[in-house]
């Protein structure tokens, strides 16, 4: 029987920009319903007892990321620019989705978001550049920003990354199908399959 598959990403995650652009294509492939489930990294690494991502706090772990980022982005001819600020804040994207990861634009929010920062270099924290990917898809920009500074908003996010931490969820991107956790963009096949229910 399909189960569905929950998709945890973080907006400055490198490794969540492939999963990103590819998962929805490929949950429809495969008949499996999608959640979009954003979340911060910070507070997850915070209670990890680190205080940055662990590609800055290990520099050859990180020359090694956007290597792999390369070769990863080339296969799946996903453009990609190394931001110039890593990681990127990403709160007022985040808390969009958060409260409305239930739109039938969100998928297309998501994708615009993660190419805006890893394809375009820009200021995904700015609403000057999520105002106009927020036109792009017809939405009412000005309201959408200002609804991502409510504490309904907040809230949302902030209940999906203690949900996250709760888990056991430490990195992004992840799936979980049930109480199966998948970490890692490599594992996304797998995820699938078990949402698909081994078909």
């Amino acid at each position: 029987m399909t189960k569905p598959l929950e998709f945890w990403f973080e907006f400055a995650s490198t490794y969540s920009y492939p999963a990103a652009m590819q998962v929805e294509a490929a949950c429809a492939a495969r008949g499996v319903p999608l959640v979009w489930k954003p979340f911060l990294l910070g507070p997850v690494f915070g209670a990890q007892g680190m205080t940055d991502s662990p590609f800055n706090l290990y520099p050859v772990k990180g020359a090694y990321m956007w290597r792999d980022m390369e070769r990863i982005c080339a296969a799946a001819a996903l453009p990609l620019h190394k931001p110039s600020t890593f990681p990127r804040g990403s709160m007022l994207a985040a808390r969009i989705c958060a409260a409305h990861a239930d739109a039938d634009w969100i998928g297309d929010f998501v994708r615009a978001v993660y190419s805006a920062n890893f394809a375009e270099d820009l200021d995904i924290g700015a609403a000057d550049v999520i105002g106009p990917v927020l036109q792009a898809l017809g939405q009412e920009a000005a309201t959408i920003i200002d609804s991502a500074g409510t504490p309904e908003a907040k809230q949302a996010l902030r209940a999906l990354t203690d949900d996250a931490i709760a888990r056991g969820i430490f990195g992004a991107p992840s799936f979980t199908v049930g109480t199966e956790l998948f970490w890692g963009h490599d594992r996304m096949d797998m995820a699938l399959t078990e949402a698909a229910g081994g078909d």
